[in-house]
């Protein structure tokens, strides 16, 4: 099995502009721009895959290409007109050597990503060839629920929660947090925290591009709703929390936050 792990990363980001550039300190205590750690965890799941795995950067930007290739990583160009992410990989095909049979989409905003998580999507993408999404969720732990409970407060827009059926479909996505929890109340189901990773087949692919935007997907602002909307299944891998708080680069609030994170994954999961 062929398997294309692409990060896609752009600099026009309305709520951090250049993020994926944003320099972070490392866990060995040297400053590098964000997105070469999701290089990093890239390659450290590609190495933990079956069959053959590429890893590939897929930007719009000149200055993300730039800095990508000095560090050593494949870059592919891709149109400025892709909406998403998901859009972005889409495009990232052409320029591939090959067509893989999988597509694996780990976002340039989110380093902390652990290895595990993406062979549990994979496997679950694998195993369900009548899913058109693979992708992960896990429980909030306390910090990281009170993390997104902060941004709410303060009126940042912050990680993503999940709701799924008893099977292990997705339902919704939302930048809320959900479901709702009524004060007092004993929870029935853990908010769920999803996670910024997609498996989807190149024909999957090629059905989310012809769809089109949904007016969900806009009013949200998360691209896999486009799939949901759509009538497409998408599959939930349910996941163990990792021994660090998994934290997107959000907001530049978050960095110091992830800084930490990286500290406490080298501990261990070096990468």
């Amino acid at each position: 099995m062929r398997t294309a792990i692409i990060i896609p990363a752009r600099f026009a980001s309305s709520r951090f502009p250049g993020k994926p550039l944003t320099m972070i300190r490392c866990a060995d205590g040297v400053q590098r721009p964000a997105i070469s750690q999701s290089w990093a965890a890239a390659r450290a799941a590609a190495a933990a895959l079956p069959g053959d795995v590429a890893c590939v950067i897929a930007t719009d930007d000149d200055r993300i290409a730039d800095a990508c290739s000095a560090l050593g990583m494949d870059v592919v160009m891709t149109p400025e007109a892709c909406l998403n992410g998901t859009e972005r990989c889409a495009a990232a095909l052409a320029g591939l050597a090959e067509v893989p049979d999988l597509v694996v989409n780990l976002q340039g905003d989110a380093p902390l990503t652990p290895i595990a998580m993406v062979r549990a999507v994979v496997a679950l993408a694998v195993a369900r060839p009548d899913l058109a999404l693979a992708t992960a969720v896990m429980p909030a732990t306390p910090a990281v629920l009170a993390h997104l409970q902060a941004d709410a407060a303060a009126g940042r827009v912050g990680g993503t929660t999940a709701v799924c059926s008893r099977d292990g479909r997705a339902l919704y996505f939302s930048k809320s947090i959900i479901p709702h929890i009524a004060p007092g109340s004993v929870p029935m189901a853990p908010v769920l925290l999803h996670v910024g990773l997609y498996a989807y087949r190149p024909a999957a692919l090629a059905a989310y591009v012809a769809a089109g935007p949904a007016p969900l997907e806009l009013q949200e602002g998360l691209e896999q709703l486009r799939f949901v909307d759509a009538g497409l299944a998408v599959g939930a891998a349910h996941c163990a929390a990792p021994a660090w708080d998994l934290i997107e680069l959000n907001n530049p609030s978050d960095v110091p936050l992830i800084e930490a994170a990286l500290a406490r994954r080298a501990a261990v999961e070096p990468i």
